[in-house]
């Protein structure tokens, strides 16, 4: 996510905290109830690993429990779930209008990693009506934005299992942060709607097992009215007129995905489409009015990809574009091979417009393909990306990297007294400008430190050690450490915790600006 353009319309009110660093509807059509629910009923799960009473070994011999209520994310304790992990969601959306409630069905294909007598999903509002354990009613209890359910018979250890949840889909459900994302979750457009999900805005669309270390494939399928598009990540396996007029759009994602870098979007768009370095396919998703003039800056992606090819190696997904969002949204945000990034933020000037669009490609090497292990890890995605964003600019004619990593080093003290240190957020604090400028600071005085050849020795392999995969503060230390040849722990570690910001090598005139409370 960037807040090029947010942080010029406002100013960033800050926190800060400590962390300890880790080692080396009712609605016409809906699906008929086949499940009790008991609406309104909140009880606090047992805990994980805890056997269910009365509960007798399954054929494995183990006796069945909870699977845990969340991962236990320092900052976020609940956001994901334990006992079992998702192979693929399918998402049935039957979409009306904006701002209307509409049927909708997500199914959950799972294994279980223990024998399980009962499981969560992350599921916020939304009107629940049914849910279904292999194809039998379930118990469905409601905690918070936990949907406890509890099969009709245990799940053994290892057993695939298929979850089907009924419910009416609210498209006006939106949350508010008091930081750089602000508003997000469904996002409503003059004729149908887009999705800013992060940090955690899928269980508001979806149940999901919501954290962005997890990951899965997605299935979507959206049924539209006539004229309108609906697209989502991936790619389009097809679409089909129905007998009424309306229209059945299927998406596949292609790569599993994780929930709160889900796109989805309706409206009356065009899908302009070309084709980037080795004939990678770029699909951009233009409301019709607006692709004229989003065009110059929509063209420059090409250049773009291959910019940062040349720094980090191949993009590491099937396709990529942009979808334009003609709506109040206040970030650019890199949902997995569509990045959505406000129209006007393509219609000034092209400094900032790049900026953006180089940010958000930027993410799909740091934050989409290599995806942070915990909350607190958020300084390799949103760093990462705001580097290569300035490092773009700074070769391209626009801003100037030294200029804008001075200024950032005056402000660091202030950052980390008000935001936290780069890897020392709060959960309010997250997406606050430590995150960005703050975080890219870092990676400068790393680069400062080892020298270019080095540096970008240890970005690539930073990328294609950890493709595919979730990592940390302390892997990006150790694979630093590695590739430098030396130990980078007493080196960064200051960078990265603690009140007072390090001397830049390199740089020692530069002053951090006092504290002042």
């Amino acid at each position: 996510m960037d807040i090029t353009t947010a942080g010029t319309r406002r100013r960033l009110r800050t926190h800060r905290a400590a962390l300890a660093v880790a080692g080396a509807v009712g609605i016409a059509g809906a699906a008929v109830l086949t499940v009790v629910l008991l609406n309104g009923e909140h009880r606090a799960p047992d805990r994980a690993g805890r056997p269910a009473p009365g509960a007798s070994p399954g054929a494995g011999g183990e006796v069945p429990s909870p699977g845990a209520r969340g991962l236990g994310d320092p900052l976020a304790p609940l956001d994901g779930n334990g006992g079992y992990t998702v192979r693929r969601y399918t998402l049935d959306f039957d979409w009306r209008a904006p701002r209307t409630p509409f049927a909708a069905t997500t199914t959950v294909r799972a294994t279980a990693t223990q024998a399980l007598s009962r499981f969560d999903l992350d599921f916020a509002g939304n009107a629940l009506h049914a849910v279904t354990v292999d194809g039998t009613p379930a118990k469905a209890v409601r905690d918070g934005d936990e949907l406890v359910v509890t099969p009709a018979k245990p799940i053994a250890r290892g057993g695939a299992f298929t979850v089907r949840v009924a419910y009416t889909a609210d498209p006006t459900q939106r949350r508010h942060r008091d930081d750089a994302i602000q508003d997000y979750g469904w996002v409503p457009t003059a004729d149908g709607t887009l999705l800013s999900l992060q940090p955690d805005g899928a269980r508001m669309v979806f149940p999901a097992d919501d954290h962005p270390s997890v990951r899965a494939p997605f299935t979507f399928r959206i049924t539209t009215p006539p004229g309108l598009t609906a697209v989502a990540n991936g790619r389009l396996v097809g679409h089909v007129r129905q007998p009424d007029g309306r229209t059945r759009w299927t998406y596949d994602s292609e790569e599993p995905v994780a929930a709160q870098l889900v796109q989805l979007a309706i409206g009356r768009f065009s899908v302009v489409d070309g084709t980037g370095p080795r004939g990678l396919p770029v699909r951009d998703v233009v409301p019709e009015d607006l692709v004229t003039d989003t065009e110059a800056y929509r063209s420059l992606t090409p250049e773009h990809l291959a910019w940062l090819e040349q720094r980090l190696g191949p993009y590491p997904f099937r396709r990529y574009g942009v979808l334009v969002g003609d709506t109040d949204l206040p970030v650019a945000l890199e949902t997995q091979s569509l990045s959505v990034v406000p129209s006007a933020d393509l219609s000034g000037d092209q400094v900032g417009a790049e900026r953006n669009l180089v940010h958000e490609l930027a993410h799909h090497w740091t934050g989409d393909s290599v995806a942070i292990r915990r909350w607190s890890d958020l300084w390799l995605s949103e760093g990462h990306a705001r580097f290569y964003e300035l490092l773009y600019s700074d070769t391209h004619g626009g801003i100037d990297l030294e200029g804008m990593m001075r200024a950032a080093y005056e402000q660091h003290d202030r950052w980390r007294h008000d935001d936290g240190a780069p890897a020392e957020p709060t959960a309010s604090t997250l997406f606050r400008q430590m995150r960005y400028d703050g975080s890219a600071l870092v990676l400068y005085a790393l680069r400062e430190k080892v020298g270019e050849d080095t540096f970008d020795r240890i970005e690539r392999s930073w990328v294609t050690t950890y493709r595919g995969r979730a990592a940390g503060t302390a892997d990006f230390v150790g694979l630093a450490s590695r590739v430098a040849g030396e130990d980078l722990t007493p080196f960064l570690t200051p960078w990265l915790y603690g009140p007072h910001t390090p001397p830049m090598p390199g740089h020692p005139d530069w002053q951090a600006d006092p504290v002042e409370d």
